[in-house]
């Protein structure tokens, strides 16, 4: 809890006490229907813990495959009760990040006033008497049938009110723990959230309906088969992302073993993607897309001869060409990876400049896609940054300034600024790979860095590179 921000901390302790102001009444009121909330708080629970679908696979994280229980807890019981149901089953609700207990709080209270709200929404629209019979009825037998088509209506209420919270709630925790701006930290959570939420509400609402049917529990607990299904294809699903990432990291483990200087500098550049990508507010498909450009913007190395990537010397202006078709071939290399899609032009083009003297195409401008202007300031302030067997790594500040300095000729000023900004908010913490630490600088060896503009010097147009400069000047390959 000490390493959250105090705005965070606040924002947590806030939430929890709002969730034990909705349970309470459920605690002090006689006329809970405990044997209800018992059964469907363990239902809850039980689902939280199953980590196997039933064909084998493990069930992905943060899914919400099991949130039907809940809303159908809605449906079924008072707000205060609802929100008692949700408490069991998020507080055990698998973490990943640390700090898993405040996490695992933050998560109980979250979902319990999502519940509260939930069921204040269902009862303003007369749902328990649609479902047929008040909320107490749920642990007996049908009060009456329920109002159908009407009870959708309140249904799907339910199920956009519980969605509004549980993202409402995320957005702000973002903008606290993350300092994300405010115009970002919501930015597509409700949209990319609203359908699987309605999906469950309407499983929450089978559930319902089946409970107070003649035949009660067993029938309901039918319902939850089809998620359990669902779960099982989704699973399926993340598998094959699994593999996608998979072939991603054999890739970037190739280039990194073909050209050892630079290891480690994939993973950077796309971190640094995602950072100008979010500050942008891009979303999170297209930012976890510009991270995989960040990652695979150099795979056409692997088509580039090793003696090339390695020499000391300078290059022959036929080496040049050489080395300067990479971008092309990193793009036949990937092209039939469908996945990677905005991504594959971005790794054509991540060496175009906006004043159009970058390569291959010479593209200018607004001519050159998004991504590639992302990925092209998020690669050259990594080569700036990053300490190498050749190069003294320059401190941050330093590399920021570089970059605005080439913004408009070299850089989209609008992709520099969002690094600028993201970096002073958040710093820069970049990945380090596990040999990355045994890298030795011979004392006095000068700083050069393969992708970063260097200052002007008579001779050497602005903002190429200090290796292009060293080698278009007979030098020995780390200029200075």
């Amino acid at each position: 809890m000490r390493a959250l921000p105090p705005g965070a901390r606040a924002y947590i302790l806030c939430a929890v006490l709002t969730a034990a102001a909705c349970v309470a009444p459920a605690l002090t009121d006689s006329g809970t229907p405990w044997a209800t909330v018992s059964v469907l708080a363990v239902l809850y629970l039980g689902c939280e813990l199953v980590r196997v679908c039933p064909l084998g696979s493990r069930v992905p994280e943060g899914i919400g495959s099991f949130f039907p229980v809940v809303l159908a807890a809605v449906f079924l019981l008072p707000p205060a009760a609802a929100a008692l149901v949700a408490l069991p089953g998020a507080f055990a609700g698998t973490v990943v990040q640390r700090p898993a207990g405040v996490r695992r709080v933050w998560h109980a209270a979250q979902h319990a006033t999502a519940a509260w709200v939930a069921g204040q929404t269902y009862g303003l629209l007369r749902g328990p008497a649609a479902l047929g019979g008040g909320p107490a009825a749920g642990s007996g037998p049908p009060g009456g049938l329920a109002d159908f088509p009407y009870v959708l209506v309140p249904a799907a209420a339910v199920a956009v009110a519980f969605c509004l919270v549980l993202t409402a709630l995320d957005g702000g925790i973002l903008a606290v723990a993350e300092r994300r701006p405010a115009a970002t930290a919501w930015r597509g959570l409700a949209t990319r959230s609203l359908a699987p939420h309605c999906v469950h509400g309407l499983a929450g609402l089978m559930m319902a309906v089946m409970w107070r049917s003649p035949y009660g529990l067993p029938a309901a607990l039918l319902v939850l088969l089809p998620m359990y299904i669902s779960c099982w294809v989704f699973a399926q699903y993340h598998r094959e992302h699994g593999a996608h990432r998979a072939t991603i990291r054999a890739l970037v483990q190739a280039v990194d073993i073909k050209d050892r200087y630079t290891r480690g500098h994939s993973e950077r550049v796309g971190q640094a993607s995602a950072m100008i990508a979010r500050e942008l507010g891009m979303s999170e498909d297209r930012l976890e897309t510009v991270r995989i450009a960040g990652i695979l913007h150099d795979v056409g190395k692997l088509g580039v001869p090793t003696r090339l990537l390695r020499k000391d010397g300078p290059l022959t202006p036929q080496e040049r060409r050489i080395i300067e078709l990479h971008p092309e071939y990193g793009h036949e290399m990937v092209r039939g990876i469908g996945f990677l899609g905005e991504a594959r032009s971005a790794i054509l083009h991540h060496h175009e400049r906006v004043d159009g003297s970058g390569y291959p195409y010479g593209l200018a401008g607004e001519q050159i896609p998004v991504l590639a202007r992302v990925v092209a300031v998020a690669d050259a302030f990594d080569a700036m940054t990053s300490t190498r067997s050749y190069s003294r790594a320059r401190p941050v500040p330093t590399a920021l300034a570089e970059l605005e300095r080439c913004a408009g000729a070299q850089f989209d000023p609008a992709m520099v600024r969002a690094l600028v900004d993201a970096i002073g908010r958040t710093g820069w913490h970049p990945v380090v790979t596990s040999d990355e630490d045994l890298q030795v600088i011979p004392a006095g060896a000068p700083a050069a860095d393969e992708e970063a503009p260097v200052p002007e010097r008579p001779g050497v147009p602005a903002g190429r590179t200090r290796q292009e400069a060293a080698r278009d000047a007979g030098g020995a390959g780390a200029g200075g």
